[in-house]
């Protein structure tokens, strides 16, 4: 039978009449001051709200963590009643989240029972027409398990079935997806990450790891600069430390080429060239440097290639140089550098969207060697924050599952190994694959048509395959695109742990209510696929075929685990959120996990890696010629990625994407406020509504990464994949230069 997926059903009605309502998140937005401003971008729409129609009852309340890829990975406590979430609220015994949520976290009530959930496994017939038939799981398994092993018969092996998976939801056994492919045989894995890379690599390079301060500790700082960090918009529990601070006495600093929301709060708001950076980082650390206010005592005993930097600075680095080439005056760049180098504890935080350029690694470099010079890199309340990877050591159990006996991948010198396909030109690599080629794709938490650069050509790439199977809550441009679509869980309906890769906390994540429809969780969904595929050919899948939910969130810890969190088990860990207790926290013991044990100016592993040993400057991507606009595509305060901006009420919020245009660019190309305008280079276009504004860079527009429901509209159009200068190191692959994106830009006609 046919299924209508936007059509209402019993869940959604039953939902309604709980009470399910706006009153919530309306509460939310404007307890973190969300409509301030609103009103130029004519966003400050209001909310009818809509009255409970059955009587208010106890509730059976949840402890729960928001898994999306986001720095505050909130605890929050979940009320169930009638067996319908009806109120998502922060736990203040996280002290970091505290006693607020982001608008996105009081929107959950809505996101479970949102009409674009997925319901059933469905299959699209004829491919690519739209028409879409209910299946049931266990045909969906046969279709499925079938092409496999009759890929592996023609072939010879399970590299032409691809796996990409990325961060749409963490949980600890999520990573059964990995699992699951791997037990099939060696396939071909999208690897990488377009998220930091480059900073990770560059921060590898200087201290061995990367590894950030407590956020907690910015409340201690006495100067505090955001580089290319719009916190209010993207971690609104780290601002609320950063204003105590403030509280204080400290000064903040705001660097970034948009006047973000957060730079508007900002003490010095410092509108610098794009992709510049790292000439003003370096203007500062010449000027420090001259002034004599670096700190002499701590480069000594606890850094390695200072005076090799110092050198390089005298020889190649003026205050003047920088100044012109940033676009900040002398003068300002003397003063943040002499406010900076003076004030103990001092930090930066470095965002994301900072290092995604082909300069970008060197870049963060650069900053960080800011943080080192002064002594702060390793103070309470100092740092050159980015984030952390060497904080967690669970078992990753649902991960770690053995190839079938006989299994052929890869050869590199007698021993087999996966295909990598480089998760920044997956399109291009999938379309270049040949013996064998890719013809079986499954994807996993990523919405691929939205979020990979070139989506013409992704789109391209999609169709040469056999079998493409998409396993999502709710439909997407990606889903779109798949022959078989199978429904999974949210995090209400499945139990697990969630860890931050930017502050101290972890959360276990109850199960607060059943499964909605016919949906399954990943791991649920191996369990399926192993059984059905046993069946049709045993031996061809070695992931189990059955077990307990918990009972595998519980496999995932070990007594390290354990003592890091101070708890006795896993169950005494559920029973609240939990700090971790770390000997090391940031480098606070000038210990480091570089080759020479100290800070590196100098790096033999970069040098090694083709990179220069020194930070030094990397001048920016040019302009190519006919496209003299650059193209910058930041997260929004209603989206996550792809995620949340196709939630109803942050459509009631945020209707209809826009491009802000600074109003000397408009007047140029007869823009108005309000017009239609094309986006294009040799690429793509988006066509997309013109905001004019003065908040950003006269040589720049701005769109908001953002997906929206029943839109065409997509900023990676115009994207090329083209790799930033570092990331491979540590993820596999290079990062991905999204903000080197260069369009023209055209009124269109009415």
């Amino acid at each position: 039978m046919k299924e209508t997926r936007n059509k209402g059903s019993d869940i959604l009605t039953r939902a309604s009449k709980a009470g399910i309502s706006r009153r919530s998140v309306l509460k939310g937005i404007v307890a973190s001051g969300f409509f301030m401003g609103a009103s130029s971008c004519g966003l400050g729409k209001q909310y009818k709200e809509l009255k409970p129609s059955v009587a208010e009852g106890p509730a059976n309340v949840y402890s729960s963590t928001c898994p999306r890829n986001c720095y505050d990975t909130c605890s929050m406590k979940v009320h169930v009643r009638d067996g319908v979430v009806r109120k998502v609220e922060a736990n203040p015994d996280n002290t970091f989240t505290g006693s607020s949520l982001c608008v996105k976290g009081y929107a959950y009530t809505n996101k479970v029972y949102d009409v674009n959930r997925i319901k059933y496994p469905m299959v699209q017939e004829p491919r690519f027409s739209g028409k879409w038939k209910r299946i049931s799981w266990d045909d969906a398994m046969t279709r499925i398990g079938s092409t496999i092993i009759g890929l592996k018969d023609k072939y010879g092996s399970t590299l032409p079935i691809c796996m990409n998976k990325y961060s749409g939801n963490f949980n600890i056994w999520h990573y059964g997806v990995e699992g699951l492919m791997s037990s099939l045989g060696y396939i071909s894995l999208v690897m990488g990450t377009p998220c930091w890379p480059a900073g990770i690599d560059a921060q590898g390079y200087d201290y061995g790891y990367m590894w950030n301060t407590d956020p907690e500790d910015f409340a201690k700082s006495k100067y505090i600069m955001l580089w290319g960090q719009n916190a209010a918009w993207t971690s609104i529990h780290t601002m609320k430390f950063i204003n105590k601070a403030r509280e204080n006495g400290a000064k903040l600093v705001v660097i970034d080429p948009i006047n973000t929301a957060t730079a508007s709060k900002a003490d010095t708001y410092i509108q610098v060239k794009t992709s510049t950076d790292g000439a003003l980082a370096l203007g500062m650390a010449r000027y420090i440097l001259d002034n004599n206010l670096h700190d002499k005592s701590w480069l000594a005993n606890n850094s390695h290639g200072f005076n090799e930097f110092a050198n390089y600075l005298r020889k190649n680095v003026t205050v003047s140089w920088a100044a012109k080439e940033c676009g900040i005056p002398k003068k300002v760049i003397e003063q943040i550098a002499r406010e900076f180098a003076t004030a103990k504890p001092a930090c930066t935080w470095i965002g994301y969207g900072f290092q995604r350029h082909i300069n970008g690694g060197q870049s963060v470099r650069n900053v960080d060697a800011l943080a080192a010079m002064t002594g702060n890199a390793t103070r309470a309340g100092g740092g050159a924050n980015y984030g952390h990877l060497a904080t967690w050591g669970f078992n990753y159990h649902a991960m770690v599952q053995k190839q079938p006996a006989g299994s052929i991948g890869v050869d590199s010198g007698g021993k087999h190994s996966h295909r990598n396909i480089n998760m920044n030109n997956f399109a291009q690599m999938v379309l270049d694959a040949k013996n064998p080629p890719i013809k079986m794709l499954w994807t996993a938490c990523r919405n691929t048509v939205s979020q990979d650069p070139e989506a013409t050509k992704v789109r391209q790439a999609l169709k040469g395959l056999d079998l493409n199977v998409v396993v999502d809550h709710a439909w997407t441009q990606t889903t779109e695109m798949a022959d078989i679509v199978l429904p999974t869980t949210t995090h209400f309906e499945h139990p697990g742990v969630n860890v931050s890769y930017w502050h101290y906390w972890a959360n276990a994540n109850d199960k607060c209510i059943e499964p909605l429809y016919e949906s399954k969780t990943d791991v649920e969904i191996g369990w399926m696929l192993s059984k059905k595929m046993n069946e049709l050919k045993p031996g061809s899948c070695t992931f189990p075929t059955g077990g307990d939910l918990e009972d595998w969130t519980g496999k995932e810890f070990n007594d390290g685990i354990l003592k890091l969190f101070g708890v006795k088990s896993w169950k005494d860990f559920r029973k609240a959120p939990r700090k971790a207790k770390f000997t090391n926290p940031g480098y606070s013991n000038n210990k480091f996990s570089s080759p020479s044990g100290k800070y590196e100016f100098l790096s033999a592993s970069a040098a090694k890696a083709g990179h220069p040993a020194l930070p030094e400057y990397l001048s920016p991507m040019k302009a190519p010629s006919g496209y003299p606009i650059r193209f910058l595509t930041p997260h929004s305060r209603t989206g996550l990625h792809s995620q949340w901006q196709n939630n109803s009420w942050m459509m009631e919020i945020f209707p209809e994407p826009y491009l802000e245009i600074h109003p000397d660019l408009a007047s140029k190309h007869g823009i108005t406020n309000g017009d239609m305008v094309s986006v294009s280079n040799d690429l793509g276009t988006t066509e997309v509504k013109a905001h004019l504004t003065r908040v950003v860079p006269k040589d720049a527009v701005v769109a908001y990464e953002n997906w929206f429901w029943k839109s065409d509209f997509n900023v990676n159009n115009t994207v090329k994949a083209i790799p930033a200068d570092m990331g491979k190191a540590k993820t596999g692959n290079p990062g991905l230069s999204f903000h080197d994106n260069f369009v023209t830009i055209k009124k269109l006609n009415a």
